[in-house]
């Protein structure tokens, strides 16, 4: 399992709620098994995102299709203020 981790500022949650889940098709279709949306308790306007998928490929064209069509369109990113910051996580192998 590999999980694409995402955080950012936010500056409307229902707004960034509605995109994100405009975007649901295209997560099942990129083989995200499962998504978790949460925030720091002292601040509502950071999100923190990740996306389970089966391999570290998958998470990783995902993440180009992040950059390349979400992120980079002011349309389909409402309520974006600010970069995110990305990591592509896998389990601990106990080296």
């Amino acid at each position: 399992m590999a999980t694409l981790h995402i955080e950012h500022p936010i500056t409307d949650y229902p707004t960034w709620r509605a995109a994100f889940d405009g975007f649901a098709e295209a997560r099942r279709g990129a083989g995200v098994r499962a998504d978790r949306v949460q925030h720091p308790v002292e601040d509502p306007n950071y999100i923190v995102v990740d996306l389970d998928f089966d391999t570290a490929e998958q998470a990783t064209a995902f993440l180009r299709f992040l950059t390349a069509k979400v992120w980079s369109t002011p349309g389909n990113s409402p309520a974006l203020a600010g970069a995110p910051q990305t990591r592509i996580l896998i389990p601990a192998t106990g080296r």
